[in-house]
């Protein structure tokens, strides 16, 4: 939608339904983010999100505020309500049991194996089901779980922050902070959102970095750590083994010894041993066996070499770029991404439907990877 362009009472209903979904933003993972709202006589009686994995759905929250009063109204929800049995029963159900008359869905289910049941059950039981309100904007709000639920493999985000030419540290490595206090605060929030981090084994031996979130005067929840290690060089005293080290995942190859491992998984962490590739894990395997584990989405915060690792892989979505209104130079400062690069500028990675907006003083930059056809 256009700014400034009027809406229109469907719009403005289901407007409401995506503010409530994000309130569900880091706690529903694997399941989209949903948000429901229970009008008549345009006046709202019922609202509801998806609060957490496992719990009710947004649309039976919404159903149960209205109470009695839901019979003969209209039901704005996100996404298509679910026919299935899940942790929950079906939400179809619920909404046909309620009265609700008309019910208008932001985006069908992408679930290949459901799509469309929900809308079907409730038209064949004589609810009228309008669909595709705000869709672009849900989609993106639910780009996480779009991605997850038709490939089974997490969406990836490449964060990086730079200056404005170009470099991630000074000659003498210091990078603290390249972005501003505003930025940071961004990025623990997406850290907040998403359900893993990624960093290589250079950064946590470099850095030391506890990868977790810290917010003020928020409930959040912090997300696995994985690290890309393919020889264990990692300390045992790193803060990422020595904090929660439960929610650690180490990635390495057969290169790490039996020994090491077993060290490492006694501390808590999980070792994932996967197959090698020019010296690293790989990460295309990686991917699949983390998607497999219920993750369903990782951003990236590492260091060039690896950044350029996950481009090269084609495992990144999206880049989140955060651009600092400062200026170090020094032609072996690092850059925002290393490794071998690229020959060819045909060859260059292209990004599409690119936003940019302030960061406080910073230019936070958004960019989808361009897939190959």
């Amino acid at each position: 939608m256009k700014k400034n362009q009027v809406m229109t009472p469907d719009e403005k209903y289901m407007a409401m339904a995506v503010r409530l979904a994000e309130k569900g933003a880091g706690f529903v993972n694997p399941n989209p983010k949903v948000g429901a709202v229970v009008v008549k006589d345009n006046v709202v009686i019922g609202e509801g999100y998806h609060a957490y994995f496992g719990g009710p759905h947004a649309e039976v929250n919404a159903i149960q505020m209205a109470g009695k009063s839901a019979k003969g109204a209209t039901l704005f929800v996100t996404l298509e309500p679910c026919n299935h049995h899940g942790k929950t029963p079906p939400c179809s159900e619920f909404v046909l049991a309620s009265g609700i008359c008309r019910v208008v869905v932001g985006i069908r289910d992408p679930n290949p194996d459901v799509a469309s049941n929900g809308i079907g059950y409730l038209e064949r039981h004589g609810i009228k089901v309008e669909c595709g309100v705000l869709e672009s904007r849900i989609r993106k709000q639910n780009e996480i779980f779009l991605k997850y639920i038709t490939s089974g493999r997490p969406f990836c985000i490449l964060k990086t922050a730079m200056t404005l030419d170009g470099k991630t540290a000074t000659v003498s490595g210091e990078s603290r902070w390249i972005s501003g206090a505003k930025s940071r605060e961004k990025v623990h929030r997406m850290r907040n959102d998403i359900a893993a981090v990624m960093v290589g084994a250079d950064t946590v031996i470099k850095d030391d970095p506890l990868l977790t979130v810290r917010l003020k005067g928020k409930h959040f929840k912090n997300p696995l750590k994985v690290i890309t290690d393919a020889s264990g060089r990692i300390p045992m005293t790193a803060k990422v083994l020595a904090s929660e080290p439960q929610l650690c995942i180490l990635a390495t190859t057969t290169n790490t010894g039996a020994e090491r491992i077993r060290n490492i998984e006694r501390l808590g962490a999980q070792v994932l041993v996967c197959p090698e590739k020019e010296g690293h894990a790989d990460l295309d395997y990686l991917m699949q066996a983390l998607g497999a584990m219920g993750i369903d989405s990782l951003m990236v915060e590492s260091g060039g070499t690896l950044a350029f690792a996950a481009l090269e892989a084609n495992i990144v979505d999206k880049v989140v770029s955060f651009i600092a209104p400062k200026i170090v130079g020094g032609i072996t400062a690092p850059t925002m991404i290393g490794g071998k690069g690229i020959e060819v500028l045909s060859d260059a990675v292209r990004l599409d439907r690119m936003t940019w907006k302030r960061s406080g003083e910073d230019l936070m930059v958004e960019g989808y990877v361009r897939k190959a056809e």
